[in-house]
C-alpha cells in the first residue's frame, strides 16, 4: 500500500506588492482579533504615506496568509529608547490560515528577514495588549522576551516584548 505524501507548505515573508491586494482585500479576521489589530489594507495605506513603515505579507506557498508592518524609529520611540530597534506592529494571520503553524513559522523567519533588509537593526520590539493572551503566547514561543516594560495603549495596558538580533 502506497503512502500518501502531504504537500509541504512553504511559509515566506515578502515586502508588500500590489499583486497581493486582491487577496488582502478578502483578508478575514474575527471581531475579537480586530479589537487588537487592524486590517492589512488600512495599514498599507499608512505605509504608503510614511516612509518609515514597511508592509510585509506572510505567504503560505503563494497565498497571503498573514501580514505585519515593520516600523522604524517613529514607532519604536513610543516603547523603547533603542534607536537600533524596529517595531513589529499590526501582526495578524488570516482566520482561514490560523492553527496551521504559520504564525510560528513566520516569527522564526522574522530575524533573518529584518537582518537582511535592515542590517543596522539589533532588536525587534512589539507591543501586545495585556488581554491578548493568544498573541502573547505566539510571540513568546517565537522567541520574544518580556523584560517587564509596559505602556498604555488605546485599549489598555501593553506588554512590550523584545527579540535581540545580535
Amino acid at each position: 500500500m502506497a503512502n500518501s505524501l502531504l504537500p509541504i507548505e512553504t511559509v515566506s515573508l515578502q515586502f508588500h506588492d500590489s499583486k497581493y491586494d486582491v487577496q488582502l482585500k478578502n483578508y478575514f479576521l474575527p471581531d475579537e482579533q480586530l479589537n487588537f489589530t487592524g486590517q492589512p489594507i488600512d495599514n498599507i495605506d499608512k505605509c504608503k504615506s510614511e516612509a518609515d513603515r514597511h508592509a510585509v505579507v506572510i505567504l503560505n506557498n503563494n497565498d497571503v496568509a498573514g501580514f505585519f508592518v515593520l516600523h522604524g524609529w517613529e514607532g519604536v520611540q513610543e516603547y523603547s529608547n533603542n534607536v537600533d530597534a524596529i517595531l513589529l506592529r499590526a501582526y495578524s494571520v488570516d482566520a482561514n490560515f490560523q492553527g496551521k503553524g504559520i504564525a510560528s513559522q513566520s516569527l522564526k523567519l522574522l530575524p533573518a528577514f529584518v537582518k537582511a533588509n535592515f542590517p543596522e537593526k539589533n532588536e525587534i520590539i512589539l507591543a501586545v495588549n495585556h488581554k491578548n493572551i493568544s498573541a502573547q503566547h505566539v510571540y513568546k514561543k517565537g522567541g520574544f522576551i518580556d523584560k517587564g516594560f509596559r505602556a498604555m495603549g488605546r485599549k489598555g495596558e501593553l506588554f512590550i516584548l523584545h527579540l535581540n538580533l545580535d
